[in-house]
């Protein structure tokens, strides 16, 4: 029997407050509420085709704008995963995904290296895509890499409908990150590392 791979974490700060559990065994179930249709559509996208259970509940400045509460909750989601994988052993550390929606395309790369990066070509052809700024997307995976201490490749390959760029960006992320956290069991208990840590 394996450990639960769960994690609780809250972030409060004068701009946001934040709480994200999650579930990295589930079954995709989501509970969302940001403030932000679209950025709760992509989100449960993260659930769904991750399979991961996903509660978030965030309340930001959105009289401002959307980046505060955007950036932060990348923040606190990649702190609930870097939690909920602990050591990494017996993961498969790397996903990828090619996930199309139309004319859309996008390939997501994902390495659970232990260093953060960030590597992202998306020309979105709006600026919004109903109330969430597209420029936000980058802010929401930037957060997260930052804290999920992940390396992370994202390129739009084609695409002339946002929406569809973004969600197939959002969708092919979640598979990948599903396919990176799959525990392998011809590797269980150990590091997919040849330093022995990640």
């Amino acid at each position: 029997m394996t450990t639960p791979r769960t994690a609780e974490v809250s972030r409060n700060t004068a701009e946001t407050k934040i709480t994200v559990r999650l579930n990295l065994d589930g079954t995709g179930q989501a509970k969302l509420s940001t403030g932000i249709g679209f950025f709760d559509h992509m989100l449960d996208q993260i659930a769904r085709h991750g399979l991961i259970d996903l509660d978030i509940h965030a309340e930001g400045d959105l009289h401002i704008d959307g980046h505060h509460t955007v950036e932060d909750v990348g923040i606190t989601l990649g702190q609930a995963v870097a939690k909920a994988v602990g050591d990494k052993k017996g993961i498969r550390r790397y996903g990828h995904a090619y996930v199309p929606l139309d004319e859309a395309l996008s390939r997501v790369v994902i390495d659970f290296s232990g260093r953060p990066g960030l590597v992202m070509h998306v020309p979105f052809k709006s600026g919004m895509i109903g109330t969430f700024d597209s420029q936000l997307a980058y802010e929401f995976f930037q957060g997260f890499v930052n804290h999920a201490f992940v390396t992370l490749h994202i390129d739009n390959l084609k695409g002339d409908n946002a929406h569809h760029q973004a969600e197939t960006v959002f969708k092919a992320f979640a598979r990948a990150l599903r396919a990176a956290l799959e525990l392998d069991p011809r590797a269980a208990g150990t590091i997919p590392s040849t330093k022995g840590s990640l």
